[in-house]
């Protein structure tokens, strides 16, 4: 059996720029879990351009000898996970997929497993039920980070079979896998960078706050419309000093997407709500700054309120630096946060169903307004308890016995549950699983290659034409047609674009001899005068003769 494992990567690159959003952190972390902790024989990519493997492997080992070795393959080399036995895409998107499967290499040959980053856009809400439509199958699988994920997922599932089923009298209704595992952190990593007695004491001192005073961090993008308003944070912060007389600062450590226009938001937001609370913005992209934040911090406050947060990969990394969480009950956070352990978590309260969430969403179907309109709005209108987190964050800035036992929880939460070498056993047992799936299922019916709807342009527009270029086609060379007519179109730019698709100058000129005497030829004798793996280029070579006024089909 293979333990190979194929991963889908066009860009050809395993890095981060700047300002990264939580999915490409998150598939960057896994790829490198899996090269070091995932006991795969091989990590391919599949990309799009010719990057040397060593470029790869340092992305995936970054100043570390591999442990797994890495290749490159073409996006059209099926052979590589055929080979693997799985081909991994950090997305939700299998459909594409599924289909080149099924042209290239057919259905069995092996299995395709994405992940879900989230629900939350129309778009890619779209793309995951185009998944029931393709040539998915049960040995593919789409991982879901979280219960509220994959609940979500078999209900839109379960929504979109009915209307198929209405539509189309559809009764079997196939669908991938959803097996849940969550995403992962790098928990020895974390607790050195947290773990800083000295870094602890420095940073402290730069931003102000005193030995006595409590310093409590939110991590992540600076986005009121795509990750949480801030305002219920900073009003809980301002009744949670008033509560325990302490001192508090919040700092803010990411990046605003929409510059200094934002900034001056939240700042306004701020001064009206916490107007004790001392706030500083800092650059989440500063890795070094943010490794002294988690050192220097006392409690980690997320109180995300955005249906584009599925999972939320900073509150676990706040457990495994040894803060104690207070979260918003929210998604993926009451999966990986248990309120009263590794910290609380906080009430919240969605919005009405009804008339004016469908016209919410009409309106970003229709482009009249963003994406980040839509779920904006969304969560303007998504309540976290401001009393309840107040109290939650007055308890923990009171208790310093409680932030000890609260953050030595998370620690070994993120151990036993979420630190990477665990995720990545979890996906490596999802591998063998499917692979046993897939080799115990019957074989397969006949069923169309290609996608219908997106396949063979010449067969999807044959009827454009008065006719087809055939087996049983007769071609014959037109009077005057010699070998100078051959090299004057190697000398025409325009009669050599998209050479690629047909044959070579010398196997034009083999043509011309075939056809030099006259005699008409229909295209299977000529495609015979050829070596099997060269017709399909030859074929085309007769059309594009053809078309360049050399030989007649009439």
């Amino acid at each position: 059996m293979a333990h190979g494992l194929t991963i889908h990567n066009p860009g050809g690159q395993v890095g981060l720029g700047a300002n990264p959003f939580g999915r490409d952190v998150a598939n960057l972390q896994l790829y490198q879990a899996l090269g070091r902790h995932g006991g795969f024989d091989r990590i391919d990519f599949m990309t799009l351009n010719q990057v040397p493997p060593e470029a790869l492997a340092e992305g995936l080992y970054p100043g570390e000898t591999p442990v797994t070795p890495v290749g490159v393959a073409s996006m059209l080399d099926h052979g590589a996970p055929a080979r693997a036995g799985t081909l991994l895409r950090g997305g939700a998107d299998l459909a594409e997929l599924a289909w080149h499967r099924r042209r290239a290499v057919g259905d069995r040959a092996y299995s395709l497993v994405g992940l879900v980053h989230t629900l939350a856009p129309p778009a890619i809400r779209a793309l995951i039920a185009g998944n029931l439509v393709a040539p998915t199958q049960p040995w593919d699988a789409l991982i879901c980070t979280s219960p509220a994920v994959r609940d979500a997922v078999e209900q839109m599932f379960e929504a979109w079979g009915d209307h198929m089923a209405e539509r189309f009298g559809a009764t079997l209704r196939p669908a991938p896998r959803l097996p849940l595992i969550p995403l992962g952190v790098d928990g020895p990593a974390m607790a050195a960078a947290a773990d800083r007695p000295e870094v602890r004491s420095s940073r402290r001192a730069e931003l102000g706050v005193g030995a006595e005073d409590i310093l409590v961090l939110w991590v992540g993008r600076l986005s009121f419309f795509e990750k949480a308003f801030p305002q219920p944070m900073f009003r809980a912060l301002e009744e949670a000093a008033q509560r325990s007389g302490k001192r508090l600062t919040f700092a803010m450590a990411g990046w605003f997407p929409n510059g200094e226009a934002d900034r001056r938001r939240y700042v306004q937001a701020a001064e009206a709500y916490a107007p004790s609370v001392a706030l500083r913005l800092l650059d989440g992209n500063d890795r070094g700054l943010l490794g002294e934040l988690w050192a220097a911090s006392d409690i980690f406050l997320s109180l995300v309120d955005n249906i584009q947060e599925t999972f939320g990969i900073t509150p676990i990394e706040a457990m495994a630096a040894g803060l104690p969480v207070v979260a918003s009950d929210w998604d993926g956070y009451r999966y990986t946060v248990r309120d009263g352990v590794e910290g609380f978590l906080i009430p919240t309260l969605g919005g009405p169903p009804g008339v004016l969430g469908g016209q919410i969403a009409a309106r970003h179907l229709a482009l009249i307004e963003s994406y980040q309109v839509y779920v904006g709005s969304v969560a303007q209108h998504t309540a976290v308890h401001v009393g309840r987190a107040a109290e939650a964050l007055a308890r923990l800035a009171s208790d310093p016995d409680l932030r000890r036992r609260m953050g030595a929880a998370g620690r070994a939460r993120v151990a036993a549950f979420c630190d990477w070498p665990v995720v990545a056993r979890q996906i490596k047992s999802l591998t063998e699983e499917l692979a046993e799936v897939r080799a115990a299922a019957p074989g397969p019916a006949p069923r169309p290659a290609l996608d219908p709807v997106r396949g063979d342009p010449f067969a999807d527009f044959a009827g454009f034409a008065t006719e087809i270029l055939g087996l049983d086609t007769a071609l014959v060379l037109r009077p005057g047609v010699g070998p100078a007519d051959l090299e004057r179109a190697e000398t025409v730019e325009l009669d050599r674009a998209f050479g690629v698709w047909r044959g070579q100058a010398a196997e034009h000129a083999r043509l011309l001899e075939i056809l030099a005497d006259g005699a008409p030829r229909k295209v299977r004798d000529l495609l015979l005068a050829f070596p099997a793996e060269r017709r399909r280029q030859i074929h085309m070579s007769l059309a594009w003769m053809a078309k360049l006024g050399l030989v007649d089909w009439l």
